[in-house]
């Protein structure tokens, strides 16, 4: 079952605050509370690390005194290749918005622990996982086709794309469980 579909099978009732979780699962192992938050690191593969900027995540390389400010990913896995991505502890998400024609991706501040993939409000935060040998790409859930990305120069904002194979974005990460 695709998570599309999850959000459409769990995604009727669960009005604002709601908790509707295992209503329409129990006794489904996928019904169960998402598993606890883990930290991981990220870098892309032209060793760009995340880290926030006037409160937007950017992809730079940090080096001396400033390797302090890394961010860590947190991550909530809802199925075996679906998370969603959060930062500061899990209180800030990543998130894919559309707008128009427009696609991009927000910090918004959710509480990672509080996301549940059978609310279809919340699709927009989750990620899927791919690996390729060491490297991860991840495609957003609620925009098939985009995505995370960092730009080739250093500093620049952490982004979505739906060209990953053009060259122009990076789209492959190191992504390794924090120690």
């Amino acid at each position: 079952m695709a998570l599309a579909d999850l959000y459409e099978e769990g995604g009727r009732g669960g009005g604002e605050g709601e908790d509707n979780t295992d209503k329409e699962t129990v006794g489904r192992p996928s019904g169960r509370k998402p598993s606890k938050m883990q930290a991981f690191r990220i870098w892309d593969v032209n060793q760009k690390t995340f880290y926030l900027r006037n409160n937007q995540l950017v992809a730079g390389y940090l080096q001396g005194p400033n390797v302090n400010l890394e961010e860590k990913i947190d991550v909530v896995p809802i199925e075996p290749h679906a998370l969603f991505l959060g930062i500061h502890g899990g209180k800030m998400c990543l998130s894919c918005v559309k707008s128009g024609d427009e696609t991009r991706l927000q910090l918004e501040a959710v509480n990672i622990t509080d996301l549940s993939k059978n609310r279809k409000q919340d699709k927009r935060f989750a990620f899927v996982r791919s690996d390729s040998g060491p490297t991860t790409s991840f495609e957003s859930a609620a925009c098939p086709g985009w995505f995370l990305c960092t730009a080739m120069e250093a500093d620049q904002p952490v982004s979505l794309t739906n060209m990953p194979d053009e060259g122009v974005m990076v789209t492959k990460f190191y992504f390794q469980e924090d120690e």
